[in-house]
């Protein structure tokens, strides 16, 4: 891979007071945004019994969503670099809140899936925005640390929203969590129209046709290998996360009072995970640290999908050791993917790019859940392959990485972040 990615042990720019500002209205966003994602995961035991459903279709409530965002992320990119990235990004994001409370109302399985596609449309192109907005207003230097803030969004969605919304369903039925989710969601959309900036530099680029700038961005061979990079990366982590829960909880008997705290301690070691790994890609070779988090995860993936029967902790160890490793490398994988492409086609780019992850996490619970069976006793069998699947994707992944060319260096000004100093490039006069 040819990457022009700081020297080590380099001290890179701080960030500054505006760019937290910033960072944290983008993570309140992709906070709401995971907790959505992730929390169908833990209640599958209790959807499959109250739906009266089996592993197959629970599969695919967990893949309609990021099915449905893909193919919207792929329509995306056909206008996503047209428009300021504050109205695309409240605009989604509107959408996603209402299709959350739809969720919350579904009646039957057949209505779920149909409320998890629209969420899954208005969740993905927000997601899209999201990258879009890192990539246009911080620097090569700086975006490392602010993928890395993003990320840790799961973590927190972990130990705040995962457990309070299993505690919902356990109390209010499946519904409340994600009810109070819209409610949430309401609340920080208020407060992203509020904050939120004008991103409009990118429109200053003189474009093509909507079709022929869409061709140009598919066809150039780099993207190619990111985006066959991005769609194993995503099937290597999400054909074992998308059935740890409903696997665990009837393995071991758990409830999900055990799950939430399950997922809680994962998630307390991945936000603390995020951070160290985010400063890391701005100090060294994101390739060589990607390399080491997927290492890690393979091993990871084979002890989570081995175990035995057994204490509550002894599985929060191991589910934690696989999220830990499994959310760092995405950090180095989207700091090099945001390198890929030049800022005036980043939003087709990262739409096309989320697109194929999307494709990518549908498919994968597709994959774990014909490999998984369950008995009429209720017990599950088969995760012992789907974790040497996963290993499988993961060495793809790691081959492919090698072949993303990337490049700190932009040609075209930048976007100032909120409280940039003045040494900044001047930002683009939009139209």
């Amino acid at each position: 891979m040819s990457e022009a990615a700081p020297p080590p042990r380099r001290t890179p720019p701080k960030i500054t007071r505006g760019e937290w500002a910033l960072i944290l209205v983008l993570v309140a966003i992709q906070f709401t945004h995971m907790v959505d994602f992730v929390i169908i995961m833990p209640l599958g035991k209790r959807l499959m019994a109250e739906l009266d459903i089996g592993p197959t279709e629970f599969g695919w409530i967990v893949a309609v969503y990021a099915i449905a965002a893909g193919v919207a992320s792929f329509v995306g990119c056909l206008a996503m670099d047209r428009f300021d990235r504050r109205s695309v990004l409240l605009s989604m994001y509107g959408g996603f809140a209402l299709s959350t409370l739809l969720c919350g109302l579904a009646p039957s399985y057949v209505w779920l899936l149909v409320a998890r596609t629209l969420a899954g449309v208005f969740g993905g192109l927000a997601s899209v925005s999201i990258m879009a907005v890192i990539g246009d207003v911080f620097p090569a230097e700086k975006r490392g640390r602010a993928t890395g803030a993003l990320t840790s969004a799961f973590a927190v969605a972990s130990i705040v929203g995962l457990p309070i919304g299993l505690v919902l369903a356990d109390h209010f039925g499946r519904g409340a969590p994600f009810v109070v989710l819209a409610a949430l969601s309401a609340v920080v959309w208020v407060l992203a129209a509020v904050r939120l900036p004008q991103v409009r530099g990118h429109l200053a680029h003189v474009r093509g046709g909507t079709w022929a700038e869409f061709r140009a961005v598919a066809a150039e061979p780099n993207h190619r290998r990111a985006f066959a990079f991005s769609f194993f990366l995503a099937l290597g982590t999400f054909t074992v996360a998308s059935f740890i829960a409903p696997y665990f909880s009837t393995l071991n008997g758990w409830t999900e009072n055990e799950m939430a705290v399950l997922y809680c301690a994962a998630g307390v070691f991945t936000l603390i995970g995020m951070g160290f790994v985010g400063r890391m890609a701005d100090r060294f070779p994101r390739l060589t640290l990607f390399r080491v988090l997927g290492a890690i995860t393979m091993i990871a993936a084979l002890v989570v999908t081995n175990l035995p029967p057994g204490p509550l902790w002894v599985g929060a160890a191991a589910f934690s050791l696989f999220m830990v490793s499994a959310a760092g490398r995405m950090v180095p994988a989207q700091a090099m993917l945001l390198g890929a492409a030049r800022p005036q086609n980043r939003g087709a780019f990262m739409s096309l790019n989320t697109a194929v992850q999307h494709l990518s996490t549908g498919i994968a619970p597709l994959v774990a859940g014909s490999l998984v069976t369950k008995h009429a006793d209720g017990t599950m069998t088969g995760f012992p392959a789907v974790g040497l699947v996963a290993v499988l994707f993961t060495l793809v992944s790691l081959v492919l990485a090698g072949r993303v060319r990337t490049s700190a260096v932009v040609a075209v000004p930048q976007q100032p972040a909120p409280g940039r100093g003045a040494d900044a490039p001047e930002p683009v006069a939009a139209a």
